[in-house]
């Protein structure tokens, strides 16, 4: 074989590989895009607890920022709802919520709500929502942890706030939930909320 022919048939050789290396490439992102779609059909559930009345910041509100917060998302991602609606009385001047809030926290109160969930098992990713109450979540939320066991499936935690950002609610959602994954969370002002449904999306559009 002269130099000409050895030339050409490294070349063919070369190229051959390549092409080889192209379509291995393809099928390995095959997966990752049945995931993704995967992922997208998920059925979605937004678990929250909201308290209208007199808030710090927006005075006295019909809808609580927080039932704001969940019905961006529910627009936005097709979700259903669980409003978390405790028995006990919230409807009280805000100074005096703080304290009930603070001696909830402290004595690890656990108040009832109504209602409940149906076919759980349907549901893949859950929003856990609820504004800042004296360094987490409202007490009502935990007594709503220790019912519905969420362990294995994909949690997101929002809160809506006035300086406290999330607290420790992530941290508190994974203590609930050790087995469940917890992903990218979500905090907003409470008078940001009403016109804060572009932050909401954006927030979205990233997880």
């Amino acid at each position: 074989m002269n130099i000409k022919s050895l030339f050409l048939s490294l070349c063919a050789l070369l190229t051959a590989l390549a092409c080889n290396s192209q379509n291995a490439k393809t099928n390995s992102n095959q997966p990752q895009e049945n995931t993704e779609t995967m992922s997208q059909n998920s059925k979605k559930l937004v678990v929250f607890f909201s308290h209208a009345g007199e808030n710090y910041s927006v005075g006295n509100i019909e809808v609580g920022n927080t039932k704001i917060v969940a019905d961006y998302i529910t627009e936005l991602t097709g979700a259903d709802q669980f409003e978390i609606v405790c028995k006990k009385n919230y409807d009280m001047p805000y100074m005096q919520l703080i304290e009930v809030a603070k001696q909830e926290a402290n004595n690890g109160e656990l108040p009832d709500f109504e209602g409940g969930i149906d076919h759980l098992d349907q549901y893949d990713t859950i929003f856990i929502g609820g504004p800042v109450w004296w360094g987490t979540y409202p007490q009502v939320m935990f007594t709503f942890f220790e019912r519905y066991d969420f362990n294995g499936k994909t949690l997101i935690p929002f809160t809506t706030h006035e300086g406290s950002g999330l607290a420790s609610c992530v941290e508190d959602v994974k203590k609930a939930y050790p087995n469940a994954t917890v992903c990218k969370p979500f905090s907003i002002y409470g008078h940001e909320v009403r016109s804060g449904r572009a932050k909401v999306e954006k927030w979205l559009k990233s997880l």
